[in-house]
């Protein structure tokens, strides 16, 4: 596997928002999402039996699986073998692959509105959490089957302005749309990784 980066933080996004948590960044994505904030690029060369080592360092048994687009490499042999060294296993994925088998926790965060020619995985059963990026002129509804926890998350456009405006706009689509929650980047707000 090709990693990015391993470290150990609080989960900033969706349903664990501020549970401690070890995440792993994978290398690679089969997207090019324009707003994207995340360097996925490069990283180091790992076996399952490596990884599993470097994740003994941390004291947290919360792992949460990012990218890039971690589908293209995590595999059922490892993940596995997580399980039976007592890790709870969460995955972010923008739900164009397969999931891996006997993951506890996805999170699905389609790109759709944001990539040409984007099709979902169409074999994927629903996730535990949906989390549209939220640009205040796209339609969060058409992916609400995806996942049972429905989130909306203001898109970060690096201007504060706008940002602000997205904001304003979700604040009111969700007063429309109860079934529906907010999800801020918390690392972002308050300055971690």
């Amino acid at each position: 596997m090709k990693i990015k980066e391993i470290f150990y933080s609080l989960q900033g996004e969706g349903a664990f928002t501020g549970r401690p948590a070890v995440f792993v960044r994978f290398s690679g994505c089969n997207l090019a999402c324009p707003f994207c904030d995340t360097d996925f690029k490069g990283g180091d060369e790992y076996t399952e039996e490596e990884l599993l080592e470097a994740l003994g360092q941390f004291p947290c048994k919360f792992l949460v699986f990012t990218g890039g687009e971690p589908t293209l490499q995590l595999r059922d042999t490892l993940i596995e073998k997580l399980h039976k060294a007592g890790y709870y296993l969460a995955m972010e994925t923008n739900g164009t692959r397969k999931y891996p088998k006997w993951m506890d926790w996805v999170t699905v965060s389609p790109k759709n509105d944001f990539c040409p020619n984007v099709t979902l995985y169409p074999g994927n059963i629903m996730a535990a959490e949906v989390k549209v990026v939220f640009t205040g002129d796209n339609d969060p509804e058409k992916y609400e089957t995806l996942g049972i926890l429905k989130y909306i998350q203001p898109c970060d456009t690096g201007d504060s302005d706008k940002n602000e405006e997205i904001i304003r706009k979700a604040v009111e689509w969700l007063k429309g749309h109860p079934k529906w929650r907010l999800s801020l980047q918390t690392q972002k707000i308050i300055n971690v990784r």
